[in-house]
């Protein structure tokens, strides 16, 4: 396949994207450096490999879910700059 800059006209008018003319001619050949990369993976034979589905051989590789209690509204509101005792008071960042 070749990329030449009626093709990259196209695709840029389908994409909504505005390429100035100075930079037509590099986008041309990362464009035509991309298909010549995408034909040289064509070319491999994978015809015996498994496609993957992780890229490693780990299996659940998160640590156990365990239940455990929570820290209390005190020590929670201990090291605020502000509370009502209750709740965090916050600085208003929504005016009506």
């Amino acid at each position: 396949m070749q990329v030449d800059t009626k093709l990259v006209s196209h695709l840029a008018h389908l994409s909504r994207l505005n390429v100035a003319p100075e930079k037509m001619d590099k986008l041309v050949a990362d464009m035509q450096d991309l298909v010549v990369f995408v034909e040289q993976l064509n070319a491999l034979d994978t015809s015996g490999t498994a496609p993957l589905m992780h890229m490693g051989d780990a299996v659940n590789v998160l640590r156990a879910d365990e239940v455990n209690g929570s820290i209390s509204r005190e020590a929670a509101l201990q090291n605020a700059p502000e509370s009502d005792g209750v709740f965090f008071k916050v600085p208003k960042v929504i005016n009506k």
